[in-house]
């Protein structure tokens, strides 16, 4: 049976480096702060006006693509993830396929936050070994920075996000010591709202009764209203703590189980590339896998997190330095908001 290979990978980061101390201007924090609790020096903020997510998954597709040596006219379906669509309707697939020129081919979205670019790759992998399509163009793209509050009240999610974008040509192969091995999809949504962006949705249920601008009014279920805008309610909220504890155990529980499902150990791994969701997280878990520094890639330093972005920024950045090899068993993985999480292993 025919395995998929990456056979093309590009990223895009803005020009715009916001460090810690730069953030210090707009709300009460500090370099020290952020750095101690989430392993972040800066990130990248998109230009407001000119760059979309659309746009930035643009540029690291077109890279994607020309290093997987085929035309933007030769994708014949993609695959884009993200949590910070251009519009809340159509998704940034089409968007995509108009602004390089495509043929009229499928474009499917998918909101799996910080675990939307492995799924994406898991999805694709599916299509290509059915021989449904030859080249998958997946997308994995965030504009976090238009909706951050950058005051005191939301520095505990707003220092964490950046911007940026990532992009991989998926096509088959029939070489048995190459491509995709397994990929490995989770989720469970009993604390679905301890990570949230509540507003704007199309519920008023339950689960919000305690949460800021919870609509007690008969048009507050309707509309958003000033006690809402003004509580921060449409703002996105985050338990940190309880996020850092289920992503400690389901990230190496779900990266064991690729290994397992492939008769493998962590010994085996030359390269495990983790969504970059804070990098003391990253370290507890290769601590807990026993893996060496040089066999775990993290950037989380230069950018933030990018959510779907952050996995395929890291796997470019990882192969341009030269530390991924063909023949390399690469490992990724992924938890995030819902909470899903994810993991994929790749014979480069």
């Amino acid at each position: 049976m025919q395995r998929s290979r990456i056979a093309g990978i590009g990223y895009y980061v803005p020009k715009n480096v916001y460090s810690n101390n730069d953030l210090s201007r707009f709300m009460d924090t500090n370099d020290e702060w952020i750095q101690e609790r989430t392993g972040i020096k800066e990130r990248r903020f998109a230009d407001r006006l000119e760059e979309t997510t659309t746009t930035m998954g643009v540029e690291a597709a077109k890279i994607a693509i020309e290093r997987a040596g085929i035309t933007a006219q030769e994708v014949d379906f993609i695959i884009f993830a993200t949590l910070s669509p251009d519009y809340y309707f159509p998704g940034c697939g089409v968007l995509l396929q108009r602004e390089m020129k495509m043929k009229e081919i499928g474009a499917l979205d998918i909101r799996n936050q910080c675990s939307g670019f492995v799924y994406a790759l898991s999805v694709a992998d599916q299509f290509i070994k059915t021989g449904m399509y030859k080249n998958i163009l997946v997308v994995g793209s965030e504009k976090h920075s238009f909706a951050m509050d950058f005051e005191t009240r939301s520095r505990n999610v707003s220092v964490i996000f950046g911007d940026g974008a990532g992009a991989v040509v998926l096509q088959p192969t029939q070489n048995e010591n190459q491509g995709i091995l397994s990929t490995h999809l989770h989720s469970d949504g009993a604390d679905a709202e301890i990570l949230a962006m509540y507003y704007p949705g199309a519920s008023a249920n339950k689960w919000l009764k305690d949460k800021p601008g919870y609509p007690d009014k008969e048009l507050g279920g309707l509309f958003m209203t000033t006690e809402q805008l003004e509580s921060g309610a449409a703002l996105p909220y985050m338990d940190g703590p309880a996020v850092f504890k289920k992503a400690v155990v389901k990230f190496p529980e779900v990266i064991k189980e690729a290994l397992s499902a492939n008769n493998l150990t962590e010994k085996d791994i030359d390269m495990l590339v983790p969504h970059q969701a804070n990098l003391r997280i990253s370290q507890y878990v290769q601590q807990l896998l026993g893996l060496s520094d040089d066999k775990v890639f993290n950037n989380i330093q230069k950018y933030g997190n990018t959510t779907a972005a952050s996995v395929p920024i890291a796997l470019c950045e990882a192969w341009e330095e030269g530390k991924i090899k063909e023949g390399d068993l690469v490992c990724l993985a992924a938890f995030g908001s819902g909470f899903t999480w994810a993991s994929a292993l790749i014979r480069w």
